[in-house]
């Protein structure tokens, strides 16, 4: 049975009720969902059916593969899900919580699905949308909304992560021409990306430069052997004297500001993705203890097994409370970074805390792929560290206490 409602992008599109998986809602003791918007609620069944229907009978292999086929990104761009909180220039223009939702449900599916979302629109295609020419934009958005152009964001370097303004990549000027050299590492979805987002130190700042694929002196080779976001495409970047003209840089920032206010708006939608990895790990173990049975009866019914779920069910409620409570500041106005960063830092480390509890439920069905857990405590690994260690984090909010800086 099924019937018709709308998508992110106000598409007519089918949407199944005949999944068999358990919904959020039968173990949310809170019904924290209950303070969506019917708009919002509409954005969650809608990613929700597509990641169930689209990404979950096939995730598992990806994982194991090392890999996420390109072609998800028209199919993604086709419900509006490519900078889905930008407006215009073909992007829906949702709002902070309803990309919050649609970041978790991606997320409760595998982190390398949100991160190819959220690196599209949040990293790529959002520093072309505040600060790039007119030219840039028409050029560029539209064929990035629906998924027809790959983008990706060149920051974090092979001997600077933490440290960007110590970066080592440089580009000069030569007549009306940018001369761009360096490397840059850790880049999700750059080898399939038609359109990189470099950061690069000038003789007057750091600027942002648009790096199409194909131009001579650039290349990429991807990084294997990952035992987190394997469902991910993560590259290196290397600039050998690429030639760009005059209108490939970003006219609208000079400094780190730039390429910290990208990361600012990606560190929010982590925020509420983490607490999907979380919720699919606590709905997977509580599915466990009610059918595992020891000891002639469910798992569920003894007392330390309780004491678990009951935890996991406190940091779950705590981290989604926290996510709902961002993005209604933020649709009052912008968010500062250190809101973003005790987002971050707290619903990250909850989302890991209920993934390895989770595992010990399952016992050594939970190392396995034929269960979600491992996979998501493994990605989450990665997320702990990724735009911004937990380190920092806690730096920079510790910074916002006390009027201090520790980084220097």
């Amino acid at each position: 049975m099924s019937s018709d409602t709308s998508d992110a992008s106000g598409t007519s599109r089918p949407v199944s009720h005949t999944s068999g998986r358990r919904k959020p809602a039968d173990i949310d003791l809170l019904r924290i969902d209950d303070q969506l918007t019917s708009d919002e609620r509409l954005v969650r069944d809608t990613v929700r059916d597509f990641a169930s229907d689209r990404i979950e009978p096939h995730i598992a292999d990806w994982f194991e593969e090392g890999t996420l086929p390109r072609d998800l990104m028209p199919e993604l761009g086709k419900l509006g899900l490519l900078g889905m909180h930008l407006t215009g220039y073909g992007c829906a223009g949702i709002g902070p919580v309803a990309y919050g939702v649609a970041c978790r449900e991606l997320e409760a599916t595998d982190s390398g699905l949100r991160s190819m979302v959220s690196v599209q629109g949040s990293l790529a295609m959002y520093p072309i949308w505040r600060y790039g020419s007119e030219e840039q934009k028409t050029q560029w958005l539209p064929q990035m909304a629906a998924g027809e152009a790959v983008g990706c964001f060149g920051l974090t370097e092979p001997d600077h992560g933490s440290d960007p303004a110590g970066m080592s990549t440089r580009a000069r000027q030569d007549g009306s021409d940018w001369v761009l050299s360096g490397t840059k590492m850790w880049i999700t979805n750059g080898s399939i990306a038609d359109v990189s987002v470099v950061w690069a130190a000038t003789e007057e700042g750091v600027r942002g430069f648009l790096v199409p694929r194909g131009e001579p002196g650039f290349t990429t080779s991807d990084i294997h052997k990952k035992m987190a976001l394997r469902a991910s495409i993560t590259s290196e970047l290397h600039f050998d004297n690429v030639r760009l003209p005059a209108d490939a840089v970003l006219p609208g920032v000079t400094g780190l500001k730039g390429p910290l206010s990208c990361l600012t708006e990606a560190r929010f939608g982590i925020t509420w993705g983490s607490t999907g990895a979380a919720r699919a790990c606590y709905e997977s173990a509580v599915e466990y203890a009610r059918t595992r049975e020891q000891f002639g009866r469910p798992i569920g019914g003894f007392q330390l097994t309780q004491s678990k779920l009951a935890w996991m069910a406190s940091e779950l409620a705590r981290a989604q409370l926290l996510a709902l409570h961002l993005g209604r500041l933020k649709e009052a106005g912008p968010l500062r970074p250190e809101q973003v960063s005790l987002g971050k830092m707290t619903c990250v480390r909850a989302a890991i805390d209920i993934a390895r509890q989770a595992r010990t439920i399952l016992g050594a069905n939970g190392v396995t792929l034929e269960y979600p857990v491992i996979r998501h405590a493994n990605n989450l690994e990665a997320v702990l560290t990724y735009e911004g260690t937990q380190e920092i984090h806690e730096l920079a909010i510790g910074q916002a206490i006390t009027g201090l800086s520790a980084y220097r």
